[in-house]
């Protein structure tokens, strides 16, 4: 009976400092910010690793206040861009420490 419970601890520490390590790269990744640009750069969206927007960036020219709908759809397409540049870096670094299992409630 003490073999079982000395297994049981063992994959409890296990899963702790997986946690810890899955938290650790959460608070990295929070600090890592991706690019996505669109209409050749003149609009661009900066994204964080955890998937949180953090700027626009517009150039004047991008502006005409008679084609505000292309405007937008520049915004929109950077904004995508950036989140699946976030996305993949989220995935590289997560696979890092979960050795590429999918372990739901983690955060990710």
């Amino acid at each position: 009976m003490a073999n079982g419970f000395n297994d049981m601890q063992s994959l409890l520490k296990q899963a702790q400092d997986m946690q810890r390590r899955v938290q650790d790269a959460q608070r990295s990744l929070g600090e890592r910010i991706v690019e996505g640009s669109s209409g050749g750069g003149v609009v661009k969206a900066y994204v964080n690793g955890n998937m949180e927007l953090q700027a626009v960036k517009i150039q004047k020219a991008a502006v005409d206040p008679d084609d505000v709908d292309t405007l937008e759809d520049l915004v929109t397409t950077a904004v995508q861009k950036a989140l699946q540049e976030a996305k993949a870096l989220r995935d590289r670094e997560m696979g890092k420490v979960t050795g590429g299992m999918n372990l739901p409630g983690m955060g990710f």
